[in-house]
């Protein structure tokens, strides 16, 4: 079920070891797949979010990364100090243990939530069959009120943990005590090649530690988002694994990570399209522009690293020439030099975000559309076909985001496509879409003209 804009949620967090069955409990308490599942540890780093209804309830769902004691690679200890982060703004702790004996990272995890016990429930996971129901027993010793045995990926007693979680949120509200964070006006989404500046951009934005940064390629395989406000706005950022050429996709984990980042696009209002300026644009950089444009999402480019060209107009001005020599079908998004690193030209880059994304919710009302399409065509009159007249009966716009219009015609084989771009052009130029694609119908008509 979506949820409605502009409204405060509960924030639950899934916290424990890795491979302990977290993002699955996640998957089945969203009721799609959104965090990745794999049976290696630690493939989920970074919290993931979502906003879901939950037997009748609103919340914010977060996934976080598995706390491990011991670090086997540099990455661990991120993860670990992450989803403790994650404990102190969680309204509802979902501490997922696995049926069976508890080990030493389990042992570590309740005695890092026991403070938090009021806002606890012990969530017993992978009980498959009735058998394994008296291994639940064994955690109620552990001294936490709420002990719940599920099978997250039979979809065993999800229900009652549903109702639970429903029950304590609503008596935790009561007490005064229920933690909230708000559902964002405008969802921006980070796309580009591994290395790009992605989570340094995410990072520098939220002016927060959100993100992994390193220099390693592909270090964020989940999506991870935060929250910021902006002129007054609740505005949700997402980071995206980056996104490589197919041949190079070798691990599933990260075949699952690109592909949902390509989904991303969906779920953006505007996506950010960054590029690494010093790199150079990149045949990679043209494949993900293609996606943006076949799902008719807005984006805004970014050059990032601006700082490392030391102010040199002319290097600049040159690449920002040879960006819009290859991205021609790009020509109407706004081009913005940052540096994520120094948080150089970041006012610059949100403003035309917010542009952006009110040009694609904008609609014409229909007669003013064709009081225009009138003006149009007398300044610059059709041409014949076969020797026969072209007409146009009416323009009507049908839809937003992106702005979607309908040109009625009385002979649509034969429309010139060099009409049909005066058509655009005029939309763009008349009612200022300058910034966002704009889709134009031909539908034929044999109805009078208008």
């Amino acid at each position: 079920m979506e949820i409605q804009d502009n409204r405060t949620l509960p924030v639950v967090a899934v916290v424990g070891r890795p491979n302990v069955g977290k993002s699955t409990l996640f998957n089945r308490l969203y009721g799609k797949r959104r965090s990745i599942t794999d049976p290696t540890p630690g493939v989920t780093r970074d919290a993931i979010e979502e906003a879901c209804t939950v037997a009748g309830k609103d919340i914010l769902l977060v996934d976080t990364g598995g706390y491990k004691l011991e670090h086997d690679d540099r990455f661990d200890g991120l993860v670990a100090e992450r989803s403790v982060m994650q404990l102190e703004r969680a309204a509802l702790i979902l501490l997922v243990l696995e049926a069976g004996e508890m080990t030493p990272e389990d042992e570590a995890m309740v005695k890092m939530v026991r403070s938090h016990s009021e806002r606890l429930i012990v969530v017993v996971n992978k009980v498959d069959t009735p058998e394994k129901e008296s291994l639940v027993w064994e955690h109620y010793s552990l001294g936490f009120e709420h002990v719940i045995g599920v099978s997250a990926a039979h979809n065993r007693n999800v229900s009652e943990l549903k109702e639970t979680m429903v029950k304590r949120l609503n008596e935790l509200a009561k007490e005064g005590k229920e933690r909230t964070e708000i559902i964002p006006d405008l969802t921006i989404a980070i796309l580009g090649k591994p290395n790009a500046g992605k989570s340094t951009l995410l990072n520098r934005l939220l002016k927060d530690e959100r993100a992994l940064v390193s220099p390693i390629a592909g270090t964020t395989r989940d999506i991870i988002d935060g929250f910021f406000r902006y002129k007054g706005k609740s505005v949700r950022l997402i980071d995206t694994a980056g996104i490589r050429r197919k041949k190079m996709v070798k691990e599933n984990v990260e075949y699952y990570s690109v592909n949902r980042a390509l989904k991303t696009i969906e779920e953006a209002d505007v996506v950010i399209l960054l590029m690494d300026s010093l790199e150079g644009l990149t045949e990679q950089d043209k494949k993900i522009t293609a996606q943006i444009v076949k799902k008719g999402t807005a984006v805004v480019m970014a050059l990032n690293k601006i700082d490392e060209l030391k102010n040199d107009a002319k290097a600049i001005e040159e690449l920002e020439d040879r960006v819009r020599f290859l991205f021609p079908v790009l020509s109407f998004a706004p081009l913005v030099h940052i540096s994520a690193i120094k948080g150089t030209n970041l006012d610059k880059l949100l403003s035309a975000v917010v542009t952006v994304k009110d040009q694609m919710n904008k609609r014409i009302g229909t007669a003013q559309l064709n009081e225009a399409l009138r003006e149009w065509v007398d300044y610059n009159p059709l041409p014949y076909a076969s020797g026969k007249s072209l007409k146009v009966k009416y323009l009507t716009q049908v839809d937003t985001a992106p702005p979607h219009f309908l040109l009625f015609v009385n002979r649509k084989e034969e429309f010139p496509e060099f009409y049909t771009r005066y058509i655009v052009n005029q939309l763009r130029k008349e009612f200022h879409f300058h910034s966002v694609p704009i889709e134009l119908e031909l539908k034929q008509s044999t109805k009078k003209e208008f």
